[in-house]
């Protein structure tokens, strides 16, 4: 049973840093694509960020480009979301997701939830000073 989770959510003040973390059971990332989503109360699930784990392509939504980085750690069968200069309006619910089908060398990847099969419960970012 394939099961991902998220860690590193915390409490932080504005201009400040945090690294997400997600990591799977029962499932290796590689030849899939992984996303980083986010929401808050009374809004969509909102794509910030993707990886084509098999040719290392990403996105980012606008709201994060050039403050969010998504990488990965094969070793480790984990995926990081790097988060700069957090905002005020940063603050959600971070999720990892994972698309089970083979995705390989496509050179891209997508942030629309629909694309994603598993999902994390979430960790708690909150950008306050």
């Amino acid at each position: 049973q394939v099961q991902v989770a998220e860690s590193g959510g915390d409490l932080v003040h504005p201009g400040g840093f945090l690294r997400l973390s997600c990591e799977a059971s029962g499932f290796f990332f590689d030849n899939h694509k992984i996303g980083w989503f986010r929401q808050t109360p009374g809004k969509e699930r909102e794509g910030i960020s993707c990886l084509s784990h098999s040719d290392g392509a990403t996105a980012y939504a606008d709201s994060v480009k050039g403050r969010f980085f998504i990488s990965r750690d094969v070793t480790k069968n984990a995926v990081y979301l790097s988060m700069n200069n957090l905002k005020p309006e940063d603050t959600a619910t971070y999720y990892c997701a994972v698309d089970l089908a083979l995705s390989i060398g496509t050179g891209f990847c997508e942030l629309g939830a629909s694309t994603y099969d598993s999902w994390g419960q979430g960790t708690q970012v909150t950008v306050s000073s």
